[in-house]
């Protein structure tokens, strides 16, 4: 059983769905190691290879070695501009499909179906793309460009959307679905238990390895197309965690943090704009945070001639800020904003209208008669009088459904699970916990970011599934 069906779900369903990948004869990698080595079993598929063996070497833009291996195998010059074509084939060798069931909230695509539609994504287009149907065909297909190279968030869900019906994935997929519980449990004392199936005619999805004593009871409920909720209860051998990082906004912390101006999220500015409960003439709106979500916010504001006071804690010549790690001829738009920051802060005036930056500045307090506090590095307080706050500052996971919020499965079992700060500890080779076996953690919640890093999990999740 899978929770989340994101990229990271979608692509374990077809390795899984008996689609394998081999190395392509005659085709030839630009890493001379990695070409020896493929070379060297092109017969055996590479699921059934060393991935420590393959993935060693490599270097590139994720800290993962399988997340390396599967990118490059698919797009083995990507990074230098060139568009090598992949150097896999697949087979659909339905004798090594293995029974699994994805259970999402959304339709497939997972958190890409609640961001604006009309947001451009960070990663190139083509890195959006999933195993063998490649992400600029099907937009070819739709008679449409990538701008910048780039793609719409609508774009991308629609297109993991159409990946599941185009490969016959379907079957595997619940949309719909609220899990609120994991736990394991003996199998013995499930045994004479009748289960809710979720799946018509799949008595074979629950045939139990009496070996194995313990198996995973996953607790939840369906939502009906009349608004009901219609409890289940599945059980496997198996469970992979793939619920990604977009579910709870992080907060501040902070006196007046709950006042209904104080929003955790874009599209509340997006309603308050539609509703024109602001506009030209209205109090600044103040946006904490220096991420892309945040730039994504200001440029909204720009865009509606809002005006914006823009917070944040680092300095603008930070080299973790995001924008100083981005091309600019690339993403033209965060460059733009880069520049508001550095050019346009209270202590000077600079050529933008409706914006103020203050570097190096954090929130104390929000106020009832909606006056902000401020304190700068040095102490100095400032107060400004606002419209409405977004506190754009990250997200974690929801791992509710877990016990003890999955804590115990984190690098360092003292703090919640963060995607960047303490993801959840996994074999690298096998993307299993190292805390339960049988529970595996896929995406974000491992500490892989984006979608064209997150297939080799899927693939390391697979490889290990199969030898089992």
């Amino acid at each position: 059983v899978f929770l989340g069906n994101g990229p990271s779900g979608i692509c374990l369903s077809y390795l899984l769905s008996g689609y394998i990948p081999y190395f392509k004869r005659d085709s030839l990698h630009p890493h001379p190691i990695l070409q020896r080595k493929l070379e060297e079993a092109p017969d055996i598929s590479i699921l059934d290879q060393d991935l420590e063996y393959l993935s060693e070497g490599l270097e590139g833009r994720s800290h993962s070695p399988v997340a390396l291996l599967f990118d490059t195998l698919q797009r083995p010059d990507t990074d230098f501009g060139g568009t090598a074509e992949s150097v896999l084939t697949w087979w659909h060798e339905t004798n090594r499909a293995v029974p699994h069931l994805v259970l999402g909230r959304n339709a497939p695509g997972g958190a890409w179906h609640s961001i604006e539609g009309s947001m451009i994504t960070l990663s190139r287009g083509e890195w959006m793309g999933l195993p063998d149907l490649p992400f600029k065909d099907w937009l070819k297909q739709k008679r449409r460009g990538l701008r910048n190279n780039r793609a719409t968030a609508k774009d991308i869900a629609q297109y993991y959307q159409h990946y599941v019906m185009k490969k016959g994935l379907q079957k595997n997929f619940r949309c719909g679905t609220v899990v609120t519980s994991v736990r394991k449990v003996s199998a013995e004392s499930i045994s004479n238990h009748a289960q809710k199936d979720l799946q018509e005619n799949s008595d074979s999805l629950w045939n139990f390895n009496e070996k194995r004593m313990e198996v995973f009871q996953v607790d939840g409920f369906f939502k009906t197309v009349k608004g009901d909720k219609e409890p289940f209860s599945v059980y496997a051998e198996n469970v992979v965690l793939a619920t990604g990082t977009y579910d709870s906004p992080t907060w501040l912390g902070v006196k007046g943090e709950n006042l209904s101006y104080v929003h955790h999220q874009l599209s509340a500015l997006e309603e308050a704009v539609k509703n024109s409960s602001i506009g030209i003439m209205s109090d600044p709106v103040l946006i904490v945070g220096a991420g892309l979500t945040a730039a994504d916010a200001i440029l909204f504001a720009h865009h509606c001639n809002i005006p914006v006071i823009h917070v944040f804690r680092r300095r603008v010549s930070d080299p973790g800020l995001i924008f100083n790690q981005l091309p600019k001829m690339m993403y033209p738009e965060y460059h733009k904003v880069h520049q508001m920051m550095k050019e346009q802060s209270a202590a000077c005036a600079g050529p933008y209208d409706c914006y103020i930056s203050l570097p190096e500045h954090h929130v104390l307090s929000f106020g009832k008669d909606k006056k902000c506090l401020f304190q700068d590095k040095n102490g100095y307080q400032k107060v400004y009088k606002i419209s409405m706050a977004l506190v754009l500052t990250g997200s974690n996971p929801n791992l509710s459904f877990l016990p003890n919020n999955g804590i115990d499965l984190a690098m360092d079992s003292d703090q919640p699970v963060n995607p960047k700060r303490n993801p959840i500890d996994v074999d690298p080779f096998t993307y299993e916990c190292t805390q339960e076996k049988g529970l595996y953690a896929l995406g974000p919640l491992a500490g892989d970011n984006f979608v064209r890093f997150v297939q080799g999990g899927a693939l390391a999740v697979a490889s290990s599934l199969l030898k089992k």
